[in-house]
């Protein structure tokens, strides 16, 4: 039983710890592909934004979904 516990413990300080995801940098790509990096790079800072909000206004996880989504369509519609 030892054994297994040693191993799962050793398995677990091994696993690197999960990042969210990094911002694409328009510039690191093929020019064929640059314009779809902005776009993603931007939709990437909208969700950001949306999720400090979130934070800030303390939007509880089973509401934050919801909150989200109606962020995101507001700055849509902003545009």
């Amino acid at each position: 039983m030892k054994p297994i516990i040693f191993f799962g413990a050793v398995a677990l300080l091994a696993a690197a710890p999960a990042h969210a995801q990094a911002l694409v940098d328009p510039n690191k790509v093929a020019p064929e592909f640059r314009e779809a990096a902005e776009k993603r790079r931007a939709e990437q800072l909208r969700q950001r934004e949306c999720a400090l909000k979130a934070d800030l206004a303390k939007v509880l996880p089973r509401d934050r979904t919801a909150f989200l989504n109606q962020c995101l369509e507001t700055m849509a519609a902003k545009q």
